[in-house]
């Protein structure tokens, strides 16, 4: 299954219900950090001039206080998982809800911590009723009235902007580009139209294009790259307001093994470009989940480590985020219904710093190390 279909069921999971089968481990106590003389990530990170931040659900933060603890000790940066998706402010057309959206903004200024917006335009997380519309009349205005109604509601509070989610398909679409929804009723230029669209909404944020995809020497991630590049040259040809690109870095340990000069070779040319780069979605997908537990982490922690020791060598990268930061809350998480919690818990994919028990992991450590030897 491809990371298109399964994070769109997992998207469609979550609105199911505000912890999405975490349950079995909402007594645990995560007190791992809370006398550590060591520097959270958010301090390794600062050391060496970047930022690092976790995606996060304000009501799985707001359910769960050892979540949020650890959250706040470790991230200097929040990205909204879901709570900033088009069909989360307007799932029905006539009922706006901010509420989330309004609470983590509000958290990330009384502690002093970035924003990233995540993310404008995404086909997978556009309402029906918008999707509807955009087919039957390719009125431009949808997408305007959208922009005009989030981005001066967070400017100044919210510092970047995932305006245009995942435009690029090297498989299936046309000259590299996804043939979305915005595709089909726009053209290819839908991504200038909205770049510009934002920059006239919000002139205070960074505005970044966010994809995933370039992590392993295969031809399909070679072809991707390539694309993307391609498309970021247009862009900055064509004096479109972008400040920046995602690398989203869902690492899968099936792809690999993983080449240094791959990732390297390409943030360097993305780097010719003089734009931001940020790891935004960081985690790492395992292959084998029969391995006993120590060589797993061990197998996640390497991989994690290898990228990011390239990752934070190249100058443009401004900062790390992880797609969550508790294996407890992963869309990666191996749901094996019917199974008793004990092998329910061995079959979670242990792909982000802490575990389902809020513990560190060798992942921790290994990105804790990678920040500050960078």
């Amino acid at each position: 299954m491809s990371f298109q279909i399964s994070r769109r069921h997992f998207l469609a999971a979550m609105g199911a219900g505000p912890l999405a089968g975490s349950q079995a481990f909402q007594g645990a106590m995560a007190a791992s950090f809370k006398n550590d003389p060591a520097p959270s990530l958010a301090e390794a990170a600062r050391r060496r001039g970047r930022f690092f931040g976790a995606a996060i659900r304000m009501d799985q933060l707001d359910a769960d206080p050892d979540l949020k603890d650890a959250v706040l000790h470790e991230c200097s940066s929040l990205t909204p998982e879901i709570h900033f998706n088009w069909n989360s402010f307007r799932y029905h057309r006539n009922s706006p809800w901010f509420e989330h959206a309004d609470s983590l903004v509000a958290l990330a200024e009384q502690h002093s911590l970035h924003v990233r917006g995540h993310s404008l335009l995404w086909e997978q997380t556009t309402p029906r009723w918008a999707i509807k519309e955009l087919k039957r009349t390719k009125d431009w205005s949808l997408v305007d009235a959208f922009f005009k109604e989030v981005l001066p509601r967070y400017e100044g509070r919210v510092h970047e902007w995932d305006v245009v989610n995942e435009p690029i398909d090297s498989e299936r679409g046309v000259n590299g580009l996804r043939t979305t929804i915005f595709y089909k009723a726009f053209g290819p230029s839908y991504i200038e139209r909205a770049m510009h669209e934002a920059r006239r909404y919000d002139r205070k944020a960074k505005l970044f294009i966010n994809e995933y995809g370039f992590d392993y020497d295969n031809p399909v991630e070679e072809d991707r790259r390539t694309y993307f590049l391609k498309l970021i040259e247009r862009l900055k040809k064509d004096n479109v307001p972008l400040d920046g690109v995602g690398v989203q870095a869902h690492l899968d340990l099936s792809k690999g093994p993983f080449k240094p000069q791959v990732v390297r070779n390409f943030l360097k040319e993305l780097r010719a470009f003089d734009i931001d780069v940020v790891i935004t979605e960081l985690d790492v997908k395992e292959h084998d989940k029969g391995a006993p537990l120590p060589l797993r982490d061990k197998r996640v922690a390497a991989e994690a480590r290898s990228f990011l020791e390239v990752a934070l060598d190249e100058p443009a990268v401004t900062g790390v985020v992880t797609w969550g930061l508790s294996d407890r809350h992963s869309w990666l998480e191996d749901q094996s219904k019917g199974l008793p919690p004990v092998h329910k818990a061995h079959k979670i994919n242990r792909g982000l710093p802490y575990d389902a028990k809020l513990e560190r992991k060798d992942m921790y450590y290994a990105m804790r190390e990678a920040f500050l030897q960078a």
